[in-house]
């Protein structure tokens, strides 16, 4: 049994992985079907208070009875390959989990390769499913309403009530911008490292996370911006697709988007 680790898992956390499977294919023998490294060591921004998050990925027969087990060095994680082959849906438990699998090593895989390809199926949205978080779970809609809810603020002199609509917007805006990538979102801690080392088109990380600052200060300016980014980009999207269905909702809102080519009032402190 051979494990491949990435470059940067230093040699104690190694050694605590080849004890945890060596315990593992103990246990199991065939049923062992592989191992992934999630979290912070897996993405190489482990600090020294960073445990192991490490995915047992078993048969169902092995798996059965099987919980997780944490200690201060290592959460183990038994995994079934019929949980790892199920994709949810957006809004379910199961869809919170799927960016975990995201970039994630693949430590050990003895079905030929099926684990990566299903952790890889894991962090990606289909076509279909890209649709559903814009369109039918209301996430590009609701980007446009917070948004123009902040500049309708902002424009009245409502300065803190601006921010707190503008800083509810940026969950939405993030779900917009990966799935028009066909990508789950990443949790809030690696967003930065997600988009630094997996660039998304037309979103380059610095410009993106620059806007989401600008976004949480309450910058009418930053809202107008990415709102002109948004419509394009879905523009793109719909003729991909083959279809209009977010030209739509934009369309949709008629003449209160006139609002997103007003003149911001200056921020008070």
């Amino acid at each position: 049994m051979t494990l491949e680790f990435p470059s940067h898992l230093p040699t104690i956390d190694r050694t605590r992985i080849a004890t945890l499977a060596e315990r593992n294919l103990a246990d199991h023998g065939d049923g062992l079907l592989g191992l992934v490294l999630s979290g912070s060591a897996g993405r190489g921004m482990a600090t020294d208070r960073s445990d192991l998050d490490v995915f047992v990925v078993l048969s169902d027969e092995a798996a059965a009875g099987r919980t997780t087990s944490h200690s201060s060095d290592v959460d183990e994680i038994p995994w079934s390959r019929s949980e790892l082959d199920t994709v949810g849906a957006y809004g379910t438990e199961e869809w919170w989990f799927r960016w975990s699998c995201a970039w994630a090593p693949v430590l050990l895989d003895r079905t030929g390769g099926g684990i990566a390809g299903a952790l890889r199926r894991q962090a990606t949205l289909d076509p279909r499913e890209a649709d559903a978080v814009l369109i039918d779970h209301d996430r590009l809609d609701g980007w446009v309403n917070f948004a123009y809810r902040a500049l309708k603020s902002n424009r009245d002199g409502r300065h803190p009530e601006s921010r707190l609509d503008a800083n509810e917007s940026v969950p939405w805006l993030l779900d917009v911008v990966f799935a028009l990538a066909g990508r789950v979102r990443p949790y809030n801690k690696y967003l930065a490292w997600e988009l630094r080392t997996h660039p998304l088109d037309g979103w380059p990380a610095d410009e993106l996370l620059d806007l989401v600052g600008r976004l949480l200060d309450g910058d009418a300016a930053a809202i107008r911006e990415t709102f002109v980014r948004v419509r394009a980009a879905c523009a793109a999207y719909d003729a991909g697709r083959g279809h209009m269905r977010t030209t739509d909702i934009f369309e949709g809102w008629g003449a209160e988007l006139d609002v997103f080519v007003g003149q911001p009032q200056p921020l008070q402190a």
